[in-house]
């Protein structure tokens, strides 16, 4: 079907209620800086903001605590609580647990987690919020158009045959009853705030007329960045293309360390060399609180969050049901590179440092990033689930994460957790660092002086070789080769990545031809790729996609390939 004219204009446009469901990582800085801002659009008062939070065994304590002025996400997050308690303070910013008081808002954010299962999308919790919402909006004012803005990260075709068909059995049709829209977060733990400002975002809509209101409300809160409207596919194919390429650039690299530790090759070294004749350097290499945004990034214990280990098969999930060969994917076959590292790592560490099924090893840093709680696909808890198989004695040590945090519970680890550093240091002879939080950075001698431990293994790239020089305890890490790399390696990485790149910029195409003969309703609806390049581009952790082109050869060092590249050709 085509698009219909928009029954809500901007000139017309009133927004004295938003909503949002779901104060996680995502929503509550969102709800939290749009009640701040005080936004006035089509009245002098500012807009309130309603928070909506299912009353859970695991998070219905968050309507509370925001109503006491607090935000509910941990670690470190500056300017969130600030901004949360001036909101609740000043009667702008309230939670609760009753749905029905979305049925009035102006606006409404969704922010419920998405997962996969499989190959295939797992959008049971935003169902569920989506089924309440659905409801309170059966209620509301009969000339009022509420506009639902999904933030939750979607499978490509989601918003045209999910979520408008969830609606419609609601009597609830797009671009009559209600506008459907959605904008896809580029948050980051530790840095929230600082990321909604800065960060540039996508406007998505099935009405051309959507993704113009998303963009009139929010740069009242991207101050410091631009907000890009385009058609709700495209913005879907965007958000999982920045964290599959990402996927792919870390499995990728990851590739190339591996070869280094087997031939003791300086891996930074070829790292910085590269990412400067990629013109894509940046100061990750020697900042562990840095993120890594050139073409070569940095391979850690392996890859967690929430984003990058299922982004990549939901940008696939469509294809992937056809049926059609998914062998040479170079977006699925960084999954399983990079699933194998917190194996691999803790191999190399027994080269290192000898068998260590006899001895007790502290793992430091549960969360998957720096200065976070955020423990989702923690490569951590993939070690201590390995270690606990093998029966290697553990104790895991974070600052942030709680004791009673889901996913150690999940995993029934929470036995093998404490927040006591000097607990899980007593008696482990070696030590694995696994996120470069910056307590582990102000705590260096107090770790390495533990009377027990004999070596430690550098997983997150936290420390440098050179601040062991005299210590007792031996130093290992990933990437660490004490040989400087020659020009001919260089070249072949540098030649190898230009390959890589360009085979992923293939495998796009191929899907955005897939997605526009399959999905694309009308014209405005189609994808470009030219446009995917632009949108991608404005992805603050680097998401350059090549041209499309003819792979003429697999490079080769030393009979060596990157297994990408021959994927890619």
């Amino acid at each position: 079907m085509g698009s219909i004219p928009s029954p809500l204009k901007l000139i017309d446009w009133k927004v004295e209620k938003i909503g949002l469901i779901g104060p996680g990582i995502v929503g509550m800085p969102m709800a939290a800086m749009l009640a701040h801002a005080r936004i006035r659009i089509g009245t002098e008062k500012p807009a309130r903001v309603v928070v909506v939070q299912r009353d859970s065994v695991n998070s219905g304590w968050k309507v509370e605590a925001i109503n006491n002025g607090k935000s509910v996400i941990g670690g470190i997050e500056p300017g969130l609580d600030m901004i949360t308690r001036d909101a609740v303070s000043n009667g702008l910013l309230y939670a609760t647990h009753d749905f029905n008081q979305l049925s009035d808002a102006d606006v409404i954010l969704v922010s419920v987690q998405t997962d996969k299962k499989g190959f295939e999308p797992d959008y049971g919790p935003m169902f569920g919020a989506l089924d309440n919402l659905a409801k309170a909006l059966q209620k509301k004012p009969k000339n009022k158009i509420p506009l639902v803005i999904i933030e939750s990260t979607l499978a490509p075709t989601s918003m045209d045959t999910l979520i408008r068909e969830h609606f419609n059995k609601y009597g609830l049709v797009e671009g009559k009853d209600i506008l459907l829209g959605n904008s896809p977060n580029r948050v980051m733990p530790g840095r929230l705030v600082e990321r909604v400002q800065a960060s540039d975002k996508l406007a998505g809509g099935l009405n051309p007329e959507t993704p113009k209101l998303i963009e009139h409300l929010y740069k009242n809160i991207v101050t410091k960045g631009t907000v890009f409207c385009t058609n709700s596919l495209t913005a879907e194919i965007v958000k999982t293309l920045e964290n599959a390429y990402r996927d792919v650039r870390v499995a990728f690299s990851t590739e190339i360390v591996r070869y280094c530790d087997s031939n003791n090759i300086d891996f930074y070294e070829v790292r910085d060399k590269v990412n400067a004749l990629l013109s894509q350097p940046d100061n990750a290499t020697t900042d562990p609180n840095a993120v890594p945004s050139g073409g070569i990034l940095i391979p850690m214990l392996g890859v967690g969050g929430h984003c990058l280990p299922k982004d990549g098969i939901l940008l696939w999930w469509r294809k992937i049901e056809t049926g059609l060969d998914t062998s040479n994917s170079l977006i699925l076959n960084s999954r399983l590179i990079n699933d194998g590292s917190p194996v691999h790592t803790f191999r190399q560490a027994e080269k290192a440092f000898g068998d260590m099924k006899d001895s007790k090893i502290a793992l430091l840093g549960v969360a998957y990033r720096f200065n976070s709680e955020d423990t989702r696909n923690s490569p951590t808890l993939a070690l201590a689930n390995y270690l606990r198989e093998a029966g290697i004695s553990y104790m895991m040590h974070d600052p942030y994460v709680k004791k009673d945090d889901q996913n150690l519970l999940k995993f029934k680890q929470d036995p093998f957790f404490t927040r006591d550093l000097n607990e899980a240091l007593k008696d482990a002879e070696y030590v694995f660092m696994c996120s470069a939080h910056k307590e582990y950075i102000e705590r260096f001698d107090e770790i390495i002086s533990s009377g027990s431990v004999k070596g430690l293994m550098d997983g997150c790239n936290i420390y440098s070789a050179s601040q062991f020089d005299g210590q007792k305890i031996g130093y290992a890490g990933i990437g660490r080769g004490s040989e400087k790399p020659d020009d001919e390696f260089i070249q072949f990485v540098f030649e190898s990545f230009r390959a890589m790149e360009k085979g992923l910029a293939n495998e796009l195409m191929d899907l955005i031809d897939f997605y526009n003969t399959n999905y694309a309703f009308d014209e405005y609806n189609k994808v470009k790729f030219s446009d995917v390049q632009r949108l991608a581009k404005t992805c603050s952790t680097g998401c350059e996609i090549a041209n499309t082109g003819r792979i003429q050869m697999v490079p080769e060092y030393n009979r060596f390939k990157s297994r990408l590249v021959e994927c890619a050709t």
